[in-house]
């Protein structure tokens, strides 16, 4: 008889982990007892609104900051260990480029430093900036400016790759290749874990998602997972002469209400209650549609019962 060892969550490497982190600037508290963990091969999304303490959170996964509670490690030691051993690339919104040096030389440079780096020209050709490798850095746009960095992130082999509102000021084929590198770098083992404003990105593209609020987490699953969680429904229909916006209201299971001409998009907890009200109003809906939150409005969903608890 042949027995198979089965893996269990314990069994996989961690590359990161807060183990109930907390860090404040005077009396806020940007991160509130943090604890979480990322694995080999993860491409997460960090949600929250402005304020969550995403931006925090990064940095003190950088080692940018230290916590004034709690512990992070990265792969097995502190963060700063792991980066100087090359082991995690980074691209930040704050600081700025070298000026007066071209695209190709601040690559290079970046490339020199690296304790496992990749050929220059490789960086420049991931990064879709090969074509401007000749010019000023400080003659770019900003979505260039943006790959430029994103050049920076990936210049050598590093395991960690994370990515603060990676894709601003990129057009949609820009942020389409982006993305479709990052897929390629998760696919080759290593994680990727980015923050962003672009709720769809997160939909599209992460395996899964985190949503930060408070400095606290209030989910941790895939986009579904996220989306389930937040329990109501999207029911849509258009409807012929006056609108009784009154009666549409007092709805049962009504979690939100938006009336645009003779159209009707009603968030529901209950959608099957929500329609059976709807014709027992006497009213006959065309084109209905009954369909699952989007991450977006999920999200939404999410932060406002937790602000409506601390109300």
């Amino acid at each position: 008889m042949t027995t198979t060892a089965v893996a269990t969550a314990t069994d996989v490497p961690v590359v990161a982990g807060f183990e109930q982190v907390s860090k404040a600037y005077g009396s806020v508290r940007a991160v509130d007892g943090l604890s979480l963990t990322l694995r080999p091969g993860e491409t997460v999304a960090l949600l929250g609104p402005n304020g969550a303490g995403k931006s925090t959170t990064l940095d003190l996964l950088l080692g940018l900051k230290q916590p004034d509670e709690g512990r992070v490690t990265v792969f097995g030691t502190g963060p700063r260990e792991a980066i100087v051993a090359g082991r995690v690339g980074a691209m930040l919104q704050s600081g700025g480029l070298m000026e007066d040096v071209t695209v190709a030389e601040l690559v290079g440079l970046a490339c020199s430093l690296h304790p496992r780096p990749h050929p220059v020209s490789d960086v420049l050709a991931r990064a879709g900036v090969t074509q401007i490798a000749d010019r000023k850095v400080n003659k770019l746009s900003g979505g260039q400016a943006q790959r430029v960095r994103f050049a920076l992130a990936t210049a050598g082999d590093s395991d960690l790759i994370v990515l603060d509102e990676p894709t601003t000021g990129m057009d949609v084929s820009a942020r389409q290749a982006f993305w479709a590198t990052m897929r390629e770098q998760a696919d080759q083992g290593r994680t990727v874990l980015f923050a962003t404003h672009y709720l769809e990105e997160a939909d599209a593209i992460a395996d899964r998602v985190l949503v930060l609020h408070r400095g606290r987490l209030l989910a941790d699953g895939t986009a579904a997972e996220i989306k389930a969680r937040a329990g109501a429904r999207r029911v849509s229909f258009d409807l012929t002469g006056a609108v009784d916006e009154t009666a549409l209201a007092a709805l049962p299971a009504l979690t939100s209400l938006d009336v645009s001409g003779q159209t009707v998009r009603i968030q529901s907890s209950d959608a099957d209650a929500t329609v059976h009200a709807v014709y027992g109003l006497g009213l006959y809906p065309r084109n209905l549609e009954v369909a699952g939150l989007g991450l977006e409005q999920a999200f939404v969903a999410i932060t406002e019962a937790e602000e409506a608890k601390r109300a």
